[in-house]
């Protein structure tokens, strides 16, 4: 089987970290054909190239990155791999970019960046394939549809979707990657509030989990919070799993979870992975499950997913027609723990029928 070379752009307002990132590329069997030192210099490459990708940077000079984003998507659409620094400030810039269309990104460790993207080669070299594989038009269709969410519902448990609230100690564990962010907001935007308690794991760096947890309890109805080591949560809470460690169930009692963070990488490529979260929710939790899969590349989640049904939980993934990149949902299906696959739409309206 032919390995996929996306045609990409890099741009970068360093030449040594654009001359890094190309080599990077080149060494992974990725063609660079062209590269821009601003966003202003990214519209007409991209124009005149046609790439597969372009990675992004995020601060430049006369056009910066957000900007370029937007403009590629509406005049020549184009999948976008945002790289971004490792920090608060860049997780909030890199979210804006996402909004306007930036498929995923790639997160620049601090300190020495150099060395940290040298390090992370085959990782980039791997998003970048996949940012390349992206259906650009459901990444657009779900941008459109949080841009144009509706607030969340006010206090009392109401809700603007029309579903009644859980009357149900159930637990839903969603898992997703690359096009995760704005699929997990929309779904806990319309999942109705009650007894029930969610647990979201998206592979994201740590410096971004806790930013995304705040933007998730912003969009939905639940009290939504950053695991840490120890926290529980019951009724109408969420937590997220944090980047760059595994959040694990510790215990399960009186329709409250305990969770717990595993610091060491246990071999696995991803920090959170889903199969941890999954995996130790089916060996705990005695009351009714139901387990999430959405959008990512990769098969992580699989293993996990499977345990929730093995342990008599229901299981749910998102169609490919709606993914934007249908490598995760893809995996679980194939596996056969799957009881429903459905639109994005119908992902919150899923799990309430579950319930019932």
């Amino acid at each position: 089987m032919s390995v996929r070379k996306p045609r990409t752009v890099v741009v970068d307002d360093s030449r040594f970290m654009r001359g890094l990132i190309t080599d990077l590329l080149d060494e992974g069997g990725i063609p660079v054909v062209g590269e821009a030192k601003d966003g202003v210099e990214a519209l007409e490459v991209v124009k005149e190239e046609q790439p597969d990708a372009v990675t992004m940077d995020l601060e430049m000079p006369r056009m910066d990155g957000i900007e370029a984003v937007e403009r590629i998507m509406a005049e020549q659409p184009t999948p976008v791999l945002m790289l971004s620094a490792h920090t608060e400030d860049g997780a909030e810039v890199t979210f804006e970019a996402l909004e306007k269309g930036a498929v995923d990104f790639f997160s620049k460790p601090g300190g020495e960046v150099s060395m940290g993207v040298s390090q992370h080669g085959e990782q980039l070299i791997e998003t970048v394939r996949s940012v390349a594989d992206a259906d650009l038009q459901q990444a657009s269709r779900q941008t459109g549809q949080q841009q144009r969410q509706p607030a969340s519902a006010s206090a009392g448990g109401t809700t603007t979707t029309g579903l009644e609230p859980f009357d149900d100690t159930r637990t839903v564990l969603i898992g997703s990657s690359t096009g995760g962010p704005d699929a997990v907001e929309q779904v806990m935007s319309e999942l109705p509030v009650g007894d029930c308690r969610v647990i979201i794991i998206q592979h994201m760096p740590e410096a971004f989990t806790s930013r995304f947890a705040d933007r998730l309890d912003a969009a939905s109805r639940y009290d939504v919070r950053e695991a840490s080591d120890g926290a529980r949560i019951g009724a109408g809470e969420a937590l997220v799993a944090r980047g760059g460690s595994h959040t694990e169930i510790t215990g399960y009692s009186n329709g409250r979870i305990r969770v717990g963070l595993i610091e060491e990488d246990l071999g696995l490529s991803v920090h959170p992975a889903v199969n941890v979260t999954m995996e130790s929710a089916a060996e705990t939790i005695d009351d009714p499950m139901t387990g999430v899969i959405l959008t990512g590349m990769g098969s992580d989640g699989t293993d996990g997913i499977c345990a929730i049904q093995e342990a008599g939980g229901r299981t749910v993934a998102q169609d490919e027609e709606s993914c934007v990149i249908y490598g995760m949902p893809k995996r679980a299906i194939e596996a056969g723990c799957i009881d429903a696959v459905c639109d994005i739409n119908d992902i919150a309206t899923t799990i309430r029928e579950m319930v019932q």
